[in-house]
């Protein structure tokens, strides 16, 4: 039993939850996650670091193209019970969601739209950087180029660009009255340190298989995030 009854009163009692969240809430959903040892930086020869920065896409976009398609899209994944539980949580006014995650897995388990930001933007909004003209990722799934040749990209944030609503998720991590960072190694910043602007009284806890190293003091709890989740009442 991951949910004591003093957990499950924490959420009860919290009316501003912030979950921050990363690959691991997806791996349920059939999402290889990054850096465990079935991960999609596993066994690879150029850095990941590399492939899934802005100069790979200046100087090798085809290289960087080609990983992205074989490792990142899962067009018919559906979400998972950590997804749905998080979700009813945004849509009862009583969460917020910050995420790593670029699968757009929260958007489809129906988040509100205003208690949800795409830390790391999404796969799924593509566009051409030479027009900002948006182009269906379907197409781009079949050709990195449109039609008049423009080079086409997911608006997510690569290697040496700076995420989406830093500020935002700052404040909001500054207000929330629970932090709770689920499925993620905590090692990519800037979202790592957003618990700078956590108030030094609110409980943070995290969910995670393995113990994160972090400066910042948190309750770990070290287990399966689905199990934990499907035993959270909402």
């Amino acid at each position: 039993m991951l949910v004591t009854a003093e957990i499950q009163k924490r959420f009860d009692d919290a009316k501003n939850i912030v979950f921050m969240t990363g690959a691991g809430v997806s791996t349920l959903s059939g999402i290889p996650d990054y850096r465990s040892k079935g991960g999609i930086y596993n066994g690879i020869n150029l850095q990941p670091e590399y492939l899934l920065s802005a100069t790979a896409f200046h100087n090798e976009p085809e290289k960087q193209y080609q990983f992205m398609i074989d490792n990142m899209y899962f067009p018919e994944a559906v979400p998972n019970v950590i997804h749905k539980k998080m979700a009813a949580l945004t849509r009862q006014g009583k969460a917020k969601i910050i995420t790593q995650n670029v699968d757009d897995l929260h958007v489809k388990a129906a988040s509100d739209p205003e208690k949800l930001i795409r830390f790391h933007g999404s796969l799924y909004d593509v566009y051409a950087p030479v027009d900002g003209k948006k182009s269906p990722y379907q197409d781009y799934l079949h050709a990195m180029r449109r039609a008049d040749n423009a080079l086409l990209r997911p608006r997510i944030t690569f290697y040496e660009e700076m995420p989406f609503d830093v500020e935002k998720s700052a404040l909001w991590v500054r207000n929330a009255d629970l932090i709770v960072i689920v499925g993620t190694s905590f090692k990519v910043y800037p979202f790592a340190g957003l618990l700078q602007y956590a108030s030094p009284a609110v409980p943070v806890m995290s969910i995670n298989f393995e113990h994160i190293a972090t400066p910042f003091d948190v309750d770990q709890i070290v287990g399966d995030a689905g199990e934990f989740f499907s035993e959270l009442k909402v």
